[in-house]
């Protein structure tokens, strides 16, 4: 079924997106406005992306915050995170993993008191045990490739497994990949990838210094495809279980940079001497092309000249959203 067509279902309804400021979640809300629905963001970032939605600055890790917001709601998009990089992930995992549970057990207990009608939860590939391949059937016992936020993703599915049990929550669930796009974290501080080296390349280095040779191997997706595939998750569910939300498509490091140049100006270079880091981390798509007819449309090259001109704009705003790492040391 085609988006549009899909769309439809979303007139008039009032739909909650929890991080409707981040990354997948701003695409999130501009498809749902644009089609109609009436739209409520709640977040702590100290953004108003769209003028058509509704925008709450609150702190989910309060119940009756979670009551109130979704007090008459029909659907809700749980997609509030937190996102840092490698180096932030492994130097302060509480800083994730405690917000993390906190707001997803209140989110959940208050779509279940207030009768909501459906409810789509992203996780995350690094709830995955690592693998080359990531197929949702497989990959499941061992601990998170990311072991903090990967447990608090982990732990969120089976509460919403278990409420779905207890009291019949009607539940979707996806799993991206390593999202990117308009609105990422370009903190240089705690930024994933993509944003990392554009910042970089704004300030100035060059050449481009790049750990490892460039042979790695990612599943990268641009946040509008991401954010229709959690559409779609919602639409047509996730038959109990989760769908992987990525492109598929097997990209180096070494591809990647070089699709970067095609778009902004730059030299660069691989320092061998540094790790590369796992040899290659995709995800398999079959799952959702067939339950939620869900693919990819942007190319890499399309999606980074979208990405770069929106940073050139936006290049600041990563000083109005919540720093979770601020203060914790």
């Amino acid at each position: 079924m085609k988006l549009e067509k899909l769309l439809v279902n979303f007139l008039n309804k009032k739909v909650l997106i929890t991080g409707g400021t981040g990354l997948i979640g701003r695409q999130v809300v501009k498809i749902l406005a644009d089609a109609g629905a009436k739209v409520k963001v709640v977040s702590l970032d100290k953004l108003n992306v769209d003028s058509r939605a509704e925008h709450i600055y609150a702190d989910l890790t309060d119940l009756n915050v979670c009551l109130e917001v979704t007090s008459g709601i029909d659907y809700v998009f749980h997609l509030a995170g937190i996102k840092g990089s490698i180096e932030v992930t492994k130097s302060k995992p509480a800083s994730f993993l405690v917000p993390l549970l906190m707001f997803n057990t209140n989110v959940l207990e208050a779509a279940r008191r207030n009768n909501v009608e459906k409810l789509v939860y992203t996780s995350s590939i690094g709830a995955y045990s690592s693998s080359e391949v990531f197929v949702e059937t497989q990959n499941r016992d061992g601990p998170p490739m990311d072991l903090a936020p990967g447990w608090a993703k982990r732990i969120a599915e089976l509460q919403i497994s278990t409420y779905h049990k207890q009291y019949g929550l009607n539940y979707s669930i996806v799993r991206p990949c390593n999202v990117y796009g308009p609105g990422d974290n370009f903190d240089p501080k705690n930024a994933m990838v993509i944003p990392s080296l554009m910042m970089r390349i704004h300030s100035g280095e060059n050449p481009l210094k790049i750990w490892g040779d460039g042979n790695a191997i990612r599943d990268f997706a641009f946040s509008r495809d991401v954010a229709e595939g959690v559409i779609r998750a919602l639409h047509f569910g996730t038959r109990g279980d989760f769908v992987n939300l990525g492109s598929g498509k097997e990209i180096s490091i070494r591809e990647l940079v070089e699709t970067m140049q095609l778009v902004m100006d730059f030299d660069f270079e691989f320092d061998h001497s540094k790790p590369s880091g796992f040899p290659k981390r995709v995800m398999d798509m079959r799952r959702a092309k067939d339950w939620i007819g869900f693919q990819t449309k942007t190319s890499l090259e399309e999606g980074l000249k979208e990405t770069w001109d929106w940073f050139l704009t936006y290049k600041d705003e990563f000083r109005l959203r919540k720093n979770y790492f601020i203060g914790d040391n």
